[in-house]
């Protein structure tokens, strides 16, 4: 373990700078790189997204596969996770559920952004976790959908149109009139400001959410699943 921090192929935990720093007698100072630490112990593109969300002031959100990040609750994240194949580690899975829980910092902002999210109806119903987890999270989401500046809304199973079938939409704007945008079927997925493809996304993210429940429609749709939960 030493060897891979030093060689920076491992990021420290906490506790292993305060014991290293106690063994080593550094008088606080490796300590003290925790805060450093901090900001780097995510993937890259982790951080890059953490920082443009950090600075949007309106974010259009939609996930086509799962509920959004910026809405998973710790377990179901975890669940989430623990699919993937080939299988993460723990570290990576620990390391991952911390980014996504940092990443929420985005709604204690103060201003705080406007942000629109659209969920599947299917991703409501995956019990991934178990039961107990899934209904932590429609709570989570029922919690969300009370804030003032979040719009949360619900395309149904049953929808016969559909524009989101081409994959996500992630578009942030900013202060000064900016935006970036991503989506898996524009610049493969790269993030874009180019005016003529945000203008693409933006269309599409429009329809989707016309094509969705209303925001009270989900609440409500949202409620009765939680009632079956």
């Amino acid at each position: 373990m030493v060897y891979k921090i030093e060689g920076g192929k491992r990021i420290p935990r906490q506790e292993y700078l305060v014991k290293a720093d106690e063994v080593l007698g550094a008088g606080g100072l490796i300590a003290a790189t925790w805060e450093d630490v901090k900001k780097v112990r995510y993937p890259k593109k982790v951080r890059d997204l953490a920082q443009l969300e950090a600075k949007a002031v309106e974010l259009q959100l939609y996930d086509p596969l799962n509920i959004h990040g910026l809405l998973q609750t710790p377990e179901y994240a975890r669940g989430l996770l623990l699919m993937r194949r080939p299988a993460y580690t723990e570290e990576e899975v620990e390391r991952f559920i911390a980014a996504r829980v940092a990443r929420k910092a985005v709604f204690e902002r103060d201003p705080a952004p406007e942000i629109s999210f659209v969920l599947e109806e299917w991703t409501l119903r995956r019990p991934l976790g178990g039961r107990a987890v899934l209904r932590r999270q429609l709570e989570r989401l029922h919690e969300a959908g009370q804030l003032r500046n979040v719009e949360l809304q619900v395309m149904p199973m049953d929808r016969e149109e559909h524009a989101g079938v081409d994959g996500g939409i992630d578009v942030l704007k900013f202060e000064d009139g900016s935006a970036v945008g991503r989506s898996p079927v524009v610049a493969n997925g790269r993030p874009v400001s180019e005016p003529r493809q945000l203008r693409i996304l933006e269309l599409r993210y429009g329809i989707i959410r016309a094509q969705a429940l209303t925001p009270r429609e989900s609440t409500a749709f949202i409620e009765h699943l939680l009632g079956e939960t």
